[in-house]
């Protein structure tokens, strides 16, 4: 079996835990191939306290991972030995890392944003920073399997979709490149996540007591150009933090075109992903749910149309699988020549 050889940069947060989780069960990697954690040096301090290892950072890989976590720097992770490197790191340091790596032969995993928006003017206005590396933000491959499989196979640097953008961009695409959206209406994306999310950092807003259902980046997330660059057609996208763990909910109103109707809107869905492994397609009258993602690499999607043409679509992922470490997991696969589904299952 085709051992791959794993490196995770942004173990100490939550995305960083759930690539541990993934490659510790994935066939191809396992304990043996997971060869270095690397964290922030806050992080080593946290993990340094307690002996020194993942566990004392998350003490759930107690007798299952005893790596060290040790300080991210480039040389450091080209001595562990690692063909595959997953960046779970701030944007800026990701756009510092990936070309560094990528010089040493390593294949670049990144689940920041760093690399996801091909317009480098974005980056000030979105992610406050200038983006500084044209030529690799060119090379960047999206990370969407079910839409971008054939360039992965390829791409040395995949830039894994956002949690968000991944709930709505793969019901919305099929749709918009049908022609289903009428011309001249917006699409409305409303979304709802889990306090995960946010990042394992500490902040008021997430602390258990504050931690309430309401909207935030109200016109003008980062996350709205990506929606609009990978779905083909601009959105108004809301997202709103509710008081539970993990998980995106997202309802999403598209005005149709004239001749679509519900059961068009469903040959098109079918089309797409039909034999898609990870995008469930659920029957008239099931709605998705998070609790029915939880835990998995899956996309649960349904939909509705009124008389009139309005369409209602409903997504739901694991924000931290699907939305994050599993998708990164799925991108490996492809790129290395797996089993789509090895880890993920």
């Amino acid at each position: 079996m085709r051992e791959i050889r794993a490196a995770i940069v942004g173990a100490g947060g939550y995305a960083g835990a759930e690539l541990a989780e993934i490659l510790l069960r994935h066939p191809n990697v396992g304990a043996r191939g997971i060869r270095g954690l690397f964290a922030s040096a806050k992080r080593e301090k946290e993990a340094a306290g307690g002996g020194g290892g993942i566990e004392e950072v998350f003490p759930r890989f107690r007798g299952r991972l005893s790596l060290p976590v040790r300080a991210a720097s480039v040389e450091a992770i080209a001595e562990c030995g690692a063909e595959a490197v997953f960046l779970a790191t701030p944007h800026e340091a990701s756009v510092e890392l990936a070309p560094e790596l990528l010089s040493r032969g390593m294949k670049v995993f990144d689940l920041s944003a760093g690399f996801r928006l091909k317009d480098a003017g974005l980056y000030p206005k979105y992610y406050g920073f200038e983006h500084r590396r044209p030529r690799e933000l060119a090379s960047a491959v999206y990370g969407l399997v079910e839409v971008n499989r054939e360039e992965i196979r390829g791409a040395d640097l995949v830039a894994v979709p956002g949690c968000y953008p991944t709930s709505a961009i793969l019901p919305l695409r099929p749709l918009v490149s049908a022609g289903a959206v009428r011309e001249g209406t917006r699409i409305i994306v409303d979304s709802v996540s889990g306090v995960s999310g946010a990042g394992r950092g500490l902040s008021l807003k997430s602390h258990f007591c504050e931690v309430s259902l309401q909207a935030y980046g109200v016109m003008g997330h980062r996350h709205e150009p990506e929606i609009g660059a990978y779905c083909g057609r601009s959105v108004v996208f809301t997202p709103h933090l509710v008081a539970f763990e993990r998980g995106i909910l997202s309802t999403i109103h598209v005005e149709l075109s004239e001749g679509w109707d519900e059961e068009r809107v469903g040959r098109v869905l079918r089309e797409a992903y039909g034999s898609e492994r990870f995008v469930r397609l659920l029957l008239a009258g099931q709605w998705p749910a998070v609790a029915d993602v939880r835990g998995t690499n899956f996309c649960d999607v349904a939909w509705k149309a009124s008389a009139d043409g309005h369409l209602i679509i409903s997504s739901a992922i694991d924000n931290l699988v699907k939305g994050a470490a599993g998708q990164a997991v799925q991108c490996m696969n492809v790129r290395f020549g797996v089993e789509e589904s090895a880890g993920l299952m």
